[in-house]
């Protein structure tokens, strides 16, 4: 019984969180390189706690995009800090009042 409560406030509290996007503009060389290990494994972690719901980089543009659940910007502008290429960053963080797709819906029931 303890777990289905557990489980059932945390299923809440997700669903209660707002959702942000981040869109950062970044500029690279080699010892930026050097921390992009370390770097996902925290954006793996934050996904790992539904924090972070989408992760995207594009080398091309030096553009990355992060849709984050959070109380607020603050909260997401400290979890932004914690990660080894906060420094390189420039980014705008933007509250978000649609967020649908494919991994926001039920799975399509299929008869047998």
């Amino acid at each position: 019984m303890g777990n289905r409560i557990e489980l059932k406030s945390i299923f809440i509290r997700y669903y209660n969180m707002k959702r942000y996007q981040v869109t950062i503009s970044f500029e690279w060389d080699d010892e930026f390189m050097t921390l992009v290990p370390a770097h996902r494994t925290y954006i793996n972690y934050l996904i790992n706690k539904n924090i972070v719901d989408y992760y995207s980089v594009s080398m091309e543009s030096q553009k990355s995009w992060i849709t984050f659940n959070a109380e607020d910007k603050h909260a997401v502008e400290e979890y932004l800090m914690k990660s080894p290429l906060y420094r390189y960053w420039k980014y705008e963080i933007d509250e978000l009042f649609v967020l649908d797709g494919h991994g926001y819906r039920l799975p399509t029931l299929q008869m047998n």
